[in-house]
Parts: structure tokens; sequence; C-alpha cells
């Protein structure tokens, strides 16, 4: 599925013309396009710059910005699929979105509002993170017409309905409020990795009832990556699909630097293996957060969530290509 270099479509600078480690810090050295100067751009790569709703370790507003610096490493070629994304579609660093590091409400909608903007303008988003709660305004704008259904990357379900004695809008309670809005459909949800100590059995037994598919890290494990991301593909199906990626899916020896990390993870190419069985399915939009750049000053963290997101653009950028 390689085009040649003689692409329309934006293209990363060239390792081999500017030295990875000079330049100026986008996602994938992709070009810089703010939002409004956004146009026949087909997916925007853009952070989020907030963790208003982290109840334990700080740190997840700082890592887009070591994310980026951390995505010079990867090249335009993916190494097993041999997908150059760039020569499928037209992608950007769109920058930033505006958040409110002060306020939860205003914060969620100064992201929605922007996301919804990109969305209206038949973008994909693929962000990074910010906290997990990063995720709810973003499926209010991609679920805004009909609800998605997700699969879910992480050591916690992220299901609850509030913490501290009735605080409803924390990293702990997206995917909760996202399919009581209606934006997230329980049925076509999936979420692998689940894994450690719990408060409760509240967020297990909700998705009971809701129908949400929780595969436990032991059942990931027993079962395999394969047969795992098999049931994930049977379960969302053919229609339009969020992909989250919370970095503490992985065991904290590949990625220590996160809010709420869970021993007895996947290992970061355990990780790319369920990714790679993305291909094929219809990702209308995508995240990776909870990288904390305050507990890993050395951006080993980081680079598993640039990596991540790389894996999740090729796919992305295959069903953009099919269906333009």
């Amino acid at each position: 599925m390689v085009k040649n270099s003689k692409s329309p479509f934006n293209q990363p600078v060239s390792g081999m013309v500017t030295p990875r480690f000079g330049g100026i810090a986008t996602f994938m050295r992709l070009p810089h396009v703010p939002l409004d100067e956004a146009k026949g751009i087909e997916i925007g790569l853009a952070g989020i710059p907030w963790d208003a709703g982290t109840t334990n370790r700080p740190g997840p507003r700082h890592a887009p910005r070591q994310i980026r610096d951390n995505s010079a490493m990867i090249r335009r070629m993916h190494q097993i699929t041999r997908t150059v994304p760039y020569d499928l579609v037209n992608c950007a660093d769109l920058g930033d979105c505006p958040v409110n590091p002060a306020d939860v409400q205003d914060g969620l909608k100064r992201v929605e509002t922007w996301f919804k903007a990109l969305v209206g303008k038949g973008i994909r988003p693929l962000a990074a993170g910010g906290d997990h709660l990063c995720s709810l305004p973003i499926l209010r704008a991609v679920g805004e017409k009909r609800p998605v259904g997700m699969i879910h990357f992480d050591a916690h379900t992220d299901l609850y309905d509030q913490y501290f004695g009735g605080f409803k809008y924390t990293h702990g309670t997206p995917f909760r409020r996202a399919i009581e809005e209606g934006v997230l459909d329980p049925k076509r949800t999936v979420q692998i990795g689940i894994r450690g100590t719990m408060y409760d059995a509240e967020d297990i037994n909700y998705a009971e009832k809701v129908g949400v598919r929780i595969i436990r890290i032991e059942e990931a494990m027993e079962k395999g990556t394969k047969a795992v991301m098999e049931e994930a593909r049977r379960i969302v199906g053919d229609s339009p699909i969020y992909v989250s990626f919370d970095i503490d899916m992985l065991d904290p020896v590949y990625a220590p630097g996160t809010g709420t990390p869970e021993i007895g993870g996947f290992t970061t190419f355990e990780a790319q293996q369920m990714l790679r069985a993305l291909r094929g399915l219809h990702i209308v939009g995508a995240d990776v957060v909870e990288v904390s750049p305050p507990f890993d000053p050395s951006g080993v963290t980081a680079y598993a969530g640039a990596t991540m997101m790389f894996e999740i653009l090729c796919s992305m950028a295959e069903d953009v290509a099919k269906r333009r």
C-alpha cells in the first residue's frame, strides 16, 4: 500500500534532510496547520494539554509537548505493513485545543467545542492527552449524530459514576458519562487489559448491566492477543468506532510515566500487535492518554505513546483512503 514520494499530501520532515533532533517539534514532524486554516486535512493530530480530571499522580497536561518531541523518532513507513500513512491521506498537526486548567466544566466545553469544529470540517481526530477525561468531549464530537463503538485499551474501566462524594467528571468516569449521554454504544464497546486492585465492583457491575465487554488481563494473557482482537472486532463490527489507548495498559516497566500505574500489564510489543489488528475497522477518532512526563523525564513513556499513535494512524489512514 505504499505510494511513491510524489504524494500530493503533507509529508513529515525527512530525517535525511533535517536530523530528527532538529527543527520545531510537531507530531510525526508533520506541518503545523491551525484548525481555523485547515483545508483538505483528513486526519488531524492534536494535543490536549489538560489533566483537570486527574485524581492520583498529576502531569498528563505536559504530555502533548513531550510526545511531539519523541515522535521525531517515528519514521514514515510501518515496518510490518509497509503502510506510509502520509502517502494515503492528508495529515497535519493541528496544534493544541483550548483548555481551562482551573475549571473542569469550562475545560470540557472548550475541548468539546474545538473537536466539534474539527469533526465539522470532515477531519478525523487522533489526539494526545491529557488525562482520560479528555476522551469524553471528543466522543461528544464524533458520536454527536450517532453513538460510536469503542475499543478501549486500559488497566482501568473508567466506568465509575462518581468520586469524592458526588463529583462526576474525573478520569475514572468518562465512559460512564459517554454512555449516559448516548454518544457511546455500550454493546459495541470492549475494554482490554483491565487489572489492579479496586475500590469496589461498581464499575464492573455497571459494565455487565449495560453490555460492555471487559477482557481482564488474565483472560487476555490466557487467550493471546490474536484471539482477543478477533473478539473485539466481532463486538464492534463494521460501524464507526473510537479507539482509546491509555498508556497504563502497558506494564510500568515499559511506561513508568503515568498517573495510575498497575503492574502485570502488556508489553509494548503486545500492544503493537493488538493495534495492528485494527486494520480494516472504521475508526472515526482515537486518542492516546495518561502519559505523565514528570514521572518519566527520560521520555520512554512518551516515546511509547508516540509509537502507539503511529500504529493507530496507519489503520486510520487506510480506512480514510478506502472510503474516499
